[in-house]
């Protein structure tokens, strides 16, 4: 009887002590890398899902801001955490798949070195004239660049970002050699296209709706295999003609690799949720964003589909990062 009782005692209190580890374990808080500064549209959103997320998980979700080098600075770290459940990253389509396409040394390996959680949103991009542009609609802009190929020159906010690469993906569509003129950022953009410094330019869907609904661009189409939510009157590329031309852009989360499957699936459970409150999918519709979700492997899917998607494009660009 000593003995079965001393074998009860032993196992009440290693089921305690077992207990105070995981909760512990718990109250350790979730950091959510992100690879860009306080304020930009990635860091909004972040901070967005963060307040759901720490209700669902019940720990605290503390945002961490490591800007630097396009994000990739966030994933060398992510890469260095241990895959304890504790750190994950929320980075852009552009550090997972478009870096490896364009930099000859990475010091990280997204197939090796991240476990991909979920899809958090989705974004498109427009190409837009000036509001005095000859041209009204995609087809004219077609015909109007067979007529004046010297014209057939877009803007982008820079060089390798995904609007640069879009446009290469419109003029493989639309059979015309663009050009491309790089700005530093949207805003030095939007001022070349009002002012008729550059025929077109092409940004996220979002940069362009006050200059739109002010008549000082005329946004031609979007990007997205569907309308956009902020330009429902807009058709697309493929609307007007021109299937090839379909891209969009997105933010996703990520774990270090070697993550359990079963702390990835909670993780993962709690970004769905919160990207299913009804205010945080307003707060996303209104920064020009679709909440997304859906399973890690949905999203594993997505990084393979849009490497597909963009790594011919990418490569008839003849960019390099390095």
């Amino acid at each position: 009887m000593k003995r079965r009782a001393l074998l009860t005692s032993l196992a009440l209190a290693s089921s305690i002590l077992a207990s105070a580890s995981a909760s512990a374990q718990n109250d350790k808080p979730l950091r959510l890398l992100v690879g860009f500064p306080a304020g930009v549209s990635i860091d909004v959103v972040t901070r967005i899902i963060s307040e759901k997320m720490k209700d669902e998980l019940k720990r605290p979700v503390i945002v961490d801001n490591r800007p630097g080098a396009g994000g990739r600075l966030a994933a060398d770290l992510l890469k260095a955490a241990p895959p304890d459940g504790n750190t994950v990253m929320v980075t852009p389509i552009v550090v997972p798949v478009l870096a490896p396409m364009v930099f000859s040394k990475l010091g990280y390996n997204p197939q090796a070195d991240f476990a991909p959680v979920g899809k958090i949103c989705d974004f498109s991009f427009a190409l837009a004239v000036p509001a005095n542009s000859p041209v009204k609609n995609l087809k004219d802009y077609a015909a109007w660049l067979k007529v004046h190929p010297q014209e057939a020159n877009f803007g982008s906010p820079a060089a390798g970002s995904l609007p640069h690469f879009f446009g290469v993906m419109i003029g493989s569509a639309l059979n015309v050699d663009m050009v491309h003129v790089p700005f530093n950022g949207g805003s030095a953009l939007q001022s070349a296209v009002l002012g008729g410094h550059v025929p077109a330019g092409i940004d996220v869907v979002m940069e362009w709706q006050q200059n739109a609904k002010a008549g000082k661009v005329r946004v031609l189409a979007t990007s997205g295999a569907e309308r956009s939510k902020i330009m429902p009157d807009i058709p697309t590329f493929k609307e007007q003609g021109f299937p090839e031309a379909v891209g969009q852009g997105w933010f996703a989360m990520y774990a270090p690799a070697k993550t359990s499957q079963a702390t990835i699936d909670e993780i993962n459970k709690a970004l769905n949720n919160a990207l299913a409150a009804p205010e945080v999918r307003e707060r996303f519709a209104s920064l020009g964003l679709e909440a997304a979700g859906g399973t890690p492997a949905g999203l594993q899917k997505t990084m393979h589909d849009d490497a597909l998607r963009w790594g011919p494009t990418v490569k008839k660009s003849g960019f390099r990062a390095d």
